[in-house]
């Protein structure tokens, strides 16, 4: 039986209570706000900003711990943070009330929160934002620490606007392709063959659908893909170059673009898909503790934020189903923007992949090998690595030797 490691060991450092907790209500429209501050390393924190109807202060601590544990695993100069705002993007309300948020939160943008996209919330959209702020860059308070602010800057946005094969920029690919080798780090410590690796993914927005893109190239068998309006499914494999093609601005795929002979089925049948591997790419919490019987993967790899909640992944572990969490699989792109912000990548999408590649295909096996060898569960063996470089910042940073160099 796989146990957790909380029930044999103390709470891990990077699960410690936020630093700060701010909720805002905009003037306008009466929506709700919320930032999350986990903790700062050399006064800076990073996460993304997301907005869905419902989005809650909880929800956003969760993912604000997420990012501290994101960071402290890729050995990252940065703490952890989130913004939420509690609106759904489709309203057409929402883009005011994005701004508003950004002005509300501008202490904290301008000095130490580092944000980008999510949920709802595109790059270009709360770059649009920014720069009608005067902060010109989501990255500002990174940015701004450098000697020569404006050369930092180009340097940030041709890496984010650099085009990739398949029409698309870097900065919107590397999040999925991220994803992606965190499955094929999961084949290869399998040893399965990738022609006849089955694969769900459940969401094909930035992270879902770059996932299942690159998955696809790499010649594994994309069988089930899923967006709001229903899981589509094919037991050869789906078109998944086409199927993006056929995208709307929000992200969901015309079904009159869609082959006949792909099956239509209920939004949740991608979860019940009899794959090698599932990838919650939606929503958080899509995968309960009532819907663990459904599930029928081998493994199962967490590309959106919680997709998973803990009482589900316990059972999940008792069956014999592991999941490489989101704090490791789903942090491409966090990895790949402080990359940039440091200098260790630039505008070459050829780097970046090349140095993405390496470090997801490092830390996947190490965690598969410790559930096969005495039921260490995937979480529980990353949060040992996320746990061991909070404590050796903190020593760091209480010495001064962890200093943040922006060129």
């Amino acid at each position: 039986m796989h146990c957790s490691w909380k029930e044999v060991r103390p709470v891990a450092l990077v699960d410690c209570d936020p630093l700060m907790r701010v909720t805002w209500t905009d003037p306008v429209t009466g929506n709700r706000g919320y930032l999350v501050v986990h903790s700062l390393v050399s006064g800076l924190a990073t996460g993304g900003t997301r907005m869905r109807a419902g989005c809650t202060m909880s929800e956003v601590e969760d993912l604000a711990r997420g990012m501290a544990r994101k960071t402290a695993v890729f050995n990252l100069p940065v703490g952890g943070a989130k913004g939420g705002i509690d609106c759904d993007p489709k309203d057409p309300e929402a883009r005011g009330v994005l701004r508003r948020f950004v002005e509300a939160m501008r202490p904290w943008i301008d000095a130490h929160w580092v944000t980008a996209e999510d949920l709802g919330v595109p790059q270009h959209l709360i770059d649009e934002v920014f720069e009608e702020s005067g902060l010109q860059q989501s990255y500002h308070a990174a940015i701004r620490r450098a000697p020569d602010v404006e050369h930092t800057l180009r340097r940030v946005r041709a890496g984010l606007n650099s085009p990739v094969p398949g029409g698309l920029l870097l900065g919107d690919v590397v999040g999925g392709y991220g994803v992606a080798q965190s499955c094929l780090g999961v084949v290869q410590a399998r040893g399965w063959d990738h022609e006849r690796t089955t694969v769900a993914v459940q969401g094909v927005g930035t992270m879902g659908g770059g996932a299942a893109w690159y998955l696809h190239e790499a010649g594994l068998k994309v069988v089930a893909v899923a967006d709001a309006s229903g899981c589509l499914y094919h037991p050869d494999g789906l078109d998944v170059p086409a199927l993006l093609e056929a995208r709307d601005r929000f992200g969901e795929i015309d079904r009159d673009q869609v082959p006949a002979d792909v099956q239509r089925l209920s939004r949740d049948a991608v979860l019940s898909a009899e794959v090698d591997v599932l990838i919650p790419a939606a929503v958080s919490y899509a995968i309960t503790p009532e819907r663990v019987p459904q599930v029928r993967a081998k493994v199962i790899i967490e590309a959106a934020n919680t997709p998973i909640t803990p009482e589900a992944e316990q059972q999940l572990a008792a069956r014999g189903v592991p999941v490489i969490p989101d704090f490791v699989a789903n942090s491409g792109a966090v990895a790949w923007a402080w990359w940039l912000l440091l200098g260790r990548v630039d505008a070459d999408p050829v780097l970046s992949f090349s140095v993405l590649r390496e470090e997801m295909l490092a830390k996947i096996p190490p965690l598969l090998a410790a559930w096969d060898a005495d039921g260490t569960t995937p979480r529980d063996a990353a949060l040992g690595m996320a746990d061991r470089q909070t404590e050796q910042n903190r020593v760091a940073e209480a010495e001064g030797r962890l200093l943040v160099s922006i060129p």
